[in-house]
């Protein structure tokens, strides 16, 4: 029994929230009218709040409207039995209430779920049984022998009572004597009382119910005849099937008998605690929820029918209930998310995961799993076994979008009706793993010796097979330093000289190193290819001839070819060049002179110029350049100064000593070096004024010095000869010295004699260091001339 709590000990539990809705209460059934059920107090910022109570489920007016009252602040409501209150757990022991609570705008609706328990100290010695004038039980003759004739207090078995029979049941009166079961039943005689109508036996009963409590009571049977034949059931059983969570007062079945005014109830188990049957209408309702793991799956009730204005007569009717289980929660699974990572080398039947479910609604019933690929669609990479998740084909992550994500769910499905499912989320990440080390061709490339620095010779491939299959760097460890690989193109440049003399052929080594390819702490890998640079031979040096000056005294001799000298010259940088092209560019005006490959030769033939009678001096170039299929064809001029005898027959025809021709000097080459200076701005200002204020005193001695400046022009020693590829004609200086006297090559006969020939000519050639021009000078006298 659940006394009345005083109204301190319910403000102890307030509800601070109303979003806490359900609520349930569990009351006794000796409990009496006006009993406090339940009790809340919560906070409402609005001045009027209410309480409602909305719905009673199954019908009922054992409830009172609940109150609201304010206290300490606080509001308080409360739920109490009504005037009209009489609980038995044996007829209903569970009620719905549906409340309402209004604060402000804010409107919380929620159950309260009344659980009436069984008291069983509660003393059950009422009804009509008891009273002066008894119970009268009108039962048909035609009842089976040992039936249910009437229940004196349902659950006595629970209560440990005793019931018996104290008046005699002695024959020929008593076809047999009536009984009553542990149970609170009062059953028919074992001979029936087929033939007893309309006999009443009068029964007296004593109940003791323990402690020393008792009680007495009176039952009267009354054998009525037999039932007419219009009142009957179209079928003896009935058998319906209704789920685990049908709601208390919902309608199982209906059952409908032939007759007058019939009239329905239960024989067994009379006033059931699960189920109850309408009297007039015969609907069939549950009183209280079906719980499976208490009750069972499967209720047997027997149905009585019988007519209002003839009670005796009756017809019985087999209802038998199938309580089905419902499928309320799905399955449950662990792990409900699956997140991993595995490196793409991870082998075929690598496990994943153990999946572990259950069905909270049937623990130990059998599963059924699915694995639903998503992303890729229609990969078969991963496969379920025995619930466990395992890797179903190689992974391979080298070719661009293959994989490096698989997304997955696994599907698990109960039995129960209706069926319900949970999917568990798959992302199973695959990793790159640097398998492969990069690789690259061997690769030639040709390039002209004369190319530039910065010149793309060509690029060097790198191919990794791991994805990304661009990730590759370049490097030449220790190459040559003329040569440079560019880190992430591959692109091979020059960066210095080329010298196809000193070395034709470079050989560089390129180390290919992968990067960004697998994660962890895996090491790049690399690999190396052989660059081989060809260079192409360009023709960059002009010959140079031994000597590049040369003067001789040639005796002509009328008729006859005569060899004057051979022009020697070679590559110095190529030596193996040896192909040279020789011809006369100037001063060969009367074509005395030809050439025969490098032999200068002197012809002296009837058929050309007449001989001359005087000595001439002739001043040859020989243009000398190399032959070859190379390009560009570079050249030089030699010079050549021959100083032609003419031949005379000698006077004295007994003298053996003939003319003779001072030997020719062999040229002297004098090097002259000048440091050149270059002034400041300010120097060349001040010099600049200087030179001025001394220009007067110039002009005048302007005649005298003309002379001497003549001299100074010339220079002291013969430059470096140096050898050119053409050849300048004879001009002025124009370059602020003063102009000297313009001197020409002699071409024509010099009527002097040999000795004077000799003190003319010029035996060196060299270069200006203020002008740049060429100039011929005799090394003897210290004449020289411009050419």
């Amino acid at each position: 029994m659940v006394p009345f709590r005083p109204l301190a000990t319910l403000l102890a539990l307030v509800v601070s929230d109303l979003h806490c809705l359900p609520w349930f209460v569990n009351v006794s059934e000796s409990v009496g009218p006006g009993t406090t059920l339940w009790s809340f107090s919560f906070n409402c910022s609005s001045r009027t709040p209410t309480l409602k109570l909305l719905q009673v489920q199954p019908d009922s007016t054992f409830f009172n409207p609940p109150s609201l009252a304010r206290w300490q602040g606080l509001y308080v409501g409360q739920l109490t039995l009504s005037s009209s209150a009489r609980l038995d757990a044996l007829a209903v022991n569970h009620y719905e209430l549906r409340l309402q609570v209004t604060c402000g705008s804010e409107v919380i609706e929620g159950p309260l779920s009344v659980n009436v328990q069984r008291d069983p100290d509660r003393a059950q010695c009422t009804g009509r049984f008891v009273s002066p004038a008894g119970e009268v039980v009108q039962v048909p003759e035609t009842v089976t022998p040992g039936a249910r004739l009437y229940t004196l207090l349902p659950g006595l078995e629970l209560r440990g009572a005793q019931v018996n029979i104290t008046s005699a049941q002695d024959p020929p009166y008593f076809p047999g004597p009536f009984s009553i079961s542990g149970q609170g039943w009062l059953q028919a005689p074992p001979q029936g009382l087929r033939g007893q109508a309309p006999k009443l036996f009068r029964l007296q009963v004593l109940l003791t119910l323990g402690r020393g409590r008792s009680c007495r009571g009176v039952l009267t049977v009354r054998v009525l005849p037999a039932p007419s034949s219009q009142l009957s059931f179209a079928e003896r059983s009935l058998s319906v099937s209704v789920p685990e969570d049908l709601a208390p007062g919902s309608a199982v079945a209906r059952v409908r008998a032939r007759g007058e005014d019939v009239r329905y109830e239960l024989l067994g188990p009379a006033r059931g605690p699960r189920f109850s049957i309408g009297r007039a209408d015969g609907v069939v309702r549950t009183s209280a929820p079906l719980d499976l793991a208490r009750a069972g799956p499967v209720t047997s009730l027997q149905v009585r029918a019988f007519e209002r204005l003839r009670p005796g007569p009756s017809v019985q009717l087999d209802l038998t209930v199938n309580v089905t289980p419902v499928n309320r929660w799905p399955p449950r699974c662990l792990p409900a998310l699956l997140l991993t990572r595995i490196p793409e080398t991870a082998p075929v039947g690598t496990a994943l995961s153990t999946f572990t479910c259950e069905d909270p609604d049937s623990p130990g019933s059998t599963l059924h799993y699915q694995l639903r690929a998503h992303s890729p669609r229609g990969l078969a990479s991963l496969r379920l076994r025995d619930r466990v998740l395992e890797v179903n084909a190689t992974l391979d992550c080298d070719a661009p979008g293959a994989c490096f994500e698989l997304a997955a769910s696994l599907l698990v499905l109960d039995g129960g009706q209706p069926p319900m499912s949970t999917e568990v989320p798959v992302l199973v990440t695959v990793t790159p793993v640097n398998e492969f080390s990069p690789t690259c061709v061997p690769r030639t490339f040709r390039v002209r010796e004369d190319a530039g620095p910065r010149t793309l010779l060509g690029s060097v491939v790198g191919t990794d097979m791991d994805c990304p299959h661009d990730g590759t760097e370049f490097h030449t460890p220790g190459g040559p330093a003329a040569f440079a690989v560019d880190r992430l193109s591959g692109e091979v440049r020059l960066l210095g000289p080329l010298d196809y003399e000193q070395q034709r052929l470079h050989r560089l080594t390129v180390l290919v190193t992968d990067h960004g390819q697998g994660q962890g702490p895996a090491q790049p890998r690399s690999g190396s290819c052989t660059v081989t640079v060809e260079v192409e031979d360009v023709n960059d040096h002009a010959p140079e001839c031994e000597p590049p000056f040369q003067e001789l005294a040639v005796h002509t001799s009328p008729g006859s070819s005569t060899e004057v000298t051979t022009v020697s010259c070679r590559v110095p940088q190529e030596p193996q060049r040896l192909a040279f092209s020789y011809s006369i560019v100037g001063g060969n005006g009367q074509g005395r002179f030809r050439l025969q490959g490098a032999a200068l030769l002197h012809e002296d033939l009837p058929s050309g110029p007449p001989p001359p009678e005087q000595p001439q001096t002739y001043e040859l170039w020989i243009r000398v350049a190399d032959a070859g299929p190379s390009a560009p064809h570079l050249s030089t001029t030699a010079t050549v100064i021959v100083h032609l005898v003419p031949w005379r027959a000698s006077t004295a025809a007994t003298s053996t000593n003939g003319a003779t021709v001072p030997a020719v000097r062999t040229p002297l080459l004098v090097t002259h070096t000048e440091p050149f200076w270059q002034p400041e701005p300010w120097f060349v200002a001040v010099l600049t004024v200087t030179g001025a204020l001394l220009l007067a005193l110039g002009w005048l001695l302007s005649r005298h010095l003309r002379g001497w400046a003549q001299g100074l022009r010339a220079p002291s020693k013969p430059a470096q000869a140096l050898l050119l590829t053409s050849i300048q004609g004879t001009e002025g200086s124009s370059e602020g010295f003063m102009e000297a006297p313009r001197m020409e090559t002699p071409r024509m006969e010099t009527p002097e004699a040999p000795s004077s020939i000799m003190s003319l000519h010029f035996d060196g050639r060299a270069q200006d260091s203020r002008t740049g021009r060429d100039y011929l000078f005799n090394t003897r006298t210290g004449a020289w001339r411009w050419l």
